[in-house]
């Protein structure tokens, strides 16, 4: 995680449900900030099911699929624009020069990144890191780190 330690912290989630409440807690902090959230974790540890829960948050009601095969699914008709990327499938990172991913990021929306160590080095500094991990007892302990200036101008709104 690429931020100092009184900007991080921690979660344990037993299941999706408790995943969603997080996700809804710190959607008004993700949309204030605007920029780069990025998602890190194993596959099927939950970053979608996070993403689906803020989604719902910001008014999005209708399915939320995983952009794994299409790289990006919009939701422009927000309050603010949201794009959800996963780049799990790229073979190479220019992928991400080469698909015009850099147009989205723009300051105006919010930017939701799975995979984006994929996509490393052309990925803008993301403003917010999710890291999720599947602990043994298969609850999930999400990390989360406000890495920018304006994040880190929000922390104090996570109580």
């Amino acid at each position: 995680m690429n931020t100092d330690a009184s900007f991080t912290t921690t979660a344990h989630l037993e299941n999706e449900a408790e995943t969603g409440a997080f996700a809804r807690r710190v959607a008004p902090c993700f949309v204030a900030t605007r920029g780069i959230v990025t998602l890190t974790g194993p596959l099927g540890a939950g970053k979608t099911t996070f993403v689906r829960a803020l989604l719902n948050a910001l008014g999005h009601h209708g399915p939320v699929k995983s952009p794994t095969y299409t790289l990006v699914e919009p939701y422009p008709d927000l309050a603010v624009p949201v794009y959800h990327f996963d780049y799990y499938r790229f073979a190479d990172p220019e992928e991400f020069r080469w698909g015009g991913f850099d147009e989205y990021f723009q300051p105006e929306n919010l930017c939701l990144v799975e995979w984006p160590e994929k996509a490393h080095p052309y990925l803008p500094s993301p403003d917010w890191q999710v890291r999720i991990a599947i602990e043994a007892t298969g609850s999930r302990l999400l990390t989360l780190g406000a890495c920018s200036t304006a994040a880190k101008r929000q922390w104090p709104a996570l109580g």
